[in-house]
């Protein structure tokens, strides 16, 4: 009987002392692994920021240097501070010109975007109506159409209501560029909002309009600075559109004249002169990215959040 009682009690013995170890090595493994996978993404970042940053910086390095420099010591700072390149290519490339016609048309293109895509985009989230969701869908086809497609039949649609080589005619052709991404982004988020707000607006005698412009379109708001943020990316940065609907001189906008300078300036061998005006380009986006990065995060997370 004691040689039969005795090994259950030796096993028995061992077996928490066995576990005991499995469990004590088992965080320690976890958090080996966890810093390992850590330091490994913090490294990934660290390289894309560095791949991302570097060329900006050179960019706005370079274009306080002189022609000489640029050549010679092309990764040294500029011994002199030379503002004479960003002044030579305000105004004697017309960069002026460029970034005033730039600044009316994404202007004006914005506000006539965001007011006709957030009506429309209330209107397919909060009311049910024959062909609501055919029209929904109808804006979504229009992300997916390649627009290289419709330059050929925009430019003559353009030439026969006369708004070909106009500033006007590229706002119209802007505002229809970015609705279909508008309407898609702005009705999702008017979904997320709570309906007892508008309900109560409702009762309280308020009509739809007052409705959608006092109470639905304030509580919008994350939305739309996203949305905003984005469109003005891509209209800032157009350079298709414009250069087949806008080659009137005195009405080319930004991205053109860039174009323009680089190849004007790329025979004279004014290197800084467009080093400065790539700068002056490339600022707006950068300030305006850098203003409302907390407003696009929030914007794109509302309605996950919600």
């Amino acid at each position: 009987m004691k040689t039969t009682e005795t090994p259950p009690a030796d096993t028995a013995e061992e077996r928490p002392a066995v576990a005991k170890v499995d469990i004590a090595g088992g965080p320690s493994r976890k958090a080996t692994e966890g810093r390992t996978l850590n330091v490994f993404s913090h490294g990934m970042l660290v390289l894309w920021a560095f791949m991302v940053v570097m060329p900006l910086l050179w960019a706005v390095m370079t274009s306080f240097k002189d022609d000489k420099s640029i050549f010679t010591s092309p990764w040294a700072l500029p011994d002199t501070l030379h503002f004479d390149n960003w002044s030579r290519a305000w105004t004697e490339a017309h960069m002026s010109d460029y970034f005033l016609n730039t600044v009316i048309v994404v202007g004006c293109s914005l506000l006539g975007t965001m007011l006709l895509g957030s009506m429309a985009a209330y209107v397919l989230a909060r009311f049910e109506f024959p062909g609501n969701r055919f029209i929904y869908f109808l804006f979504i086809g229009g992300m997916s159409f390649p627009i290289i497609l419709a330059l050929v039949p925009l430019f003559y649609v353009m030439q026969n209501i006369s708004l070909l080589n106009t500033l006007p005619g590229l706002i119209l052709v802007y505002i229809a560029y970015s609705l279909p991404f508008t309407v898609f982004f702005m009705t999702a988020f008017f979904r997320t909002l709570p309906t007892s707000v508008a309900e109560a607006a409702f009762v309280d005698g308020a009509s739809h309009t007052r409705t959608f412009f006092q109470v639905m379109l304030p509580m919008a708001k994350p939305g739309l600075i996203s949305i905003t943020i984005f469109n003005f990316l891509g209209q800032w940065n157009q350079y298709m559109l414009p250069t087949v609907l806008n080659t009137e001189q005195e009405d080319k906008v930004l991205t053109q004249g860039l174009v323009q300078l680089a190849v004007s300036q790329g025979y004279k061998g004014d290197w800084s002169g467009l080093f400065a005006g790539l700068v002056m380009a490339m600022l707006p986006v950068l300030v305006a990215y850098i203003v409302f990065q907390r407003q696009v995060v929030a914007g794109l997370t509302a309605g996950a959040l919600k």
